[in-house]
């Protein structure tokens, strides 16, 4: 069963940090190219960053120098760090993966379920 778990997403003030992180299991993940996204409440979804499969990497406009994703093939993971937070990042984010390293959230097969970032003022 393919499985996609995000975790460490929470309550944090503008300024701060928090590392998501995205385990995943049930598929090849050295074969898969692994996306962020995250949706906000009235709003469309939105690509935050993506990581190929031999480690290339796009960051959206709303997360370039502030964000950085990164994989550990031995554990299945992907991580996207957050730093300098602002009220605008709060939205429940997604890791999902596609066979095709792509910006485009309908290239990909598998998604998580979501974790809560909530950015106080």
């Amino acid at each position: 069963e393919v499985q996609l778990v995000e975790s460490g997403g929470g309550l944090v003030q503008a300024g701060g940090s928090l590392r998501l992180s995205c385990a995943a299991s049930g598929f090849t993940f050295d074969d898969y190219a692994i996306g962020w996204f995250r949706q906000a409440p009235g709003k469309e979804r939105e690509g935050v960053s993506c990581i190929s499969s031999d480690g290339s990497t796009y960051y959206g406009d709303s997360a370039n120098r502030r964000f950085t994703i990164s994989r550990d093939s031995a554990q299945n993971t992907v991580y996207l760090q957050m730093n300098s937070l602002k009220p605008e990042d709060t939205a429940v984010y997604y890791c999902a993966a596609a066979r095709k390293y792509s910006r485009v959230s309908q290239d990909y097969d598998y998604w998580g379920q979501g974790t809560q970032v909530t950015v106080s003022s």
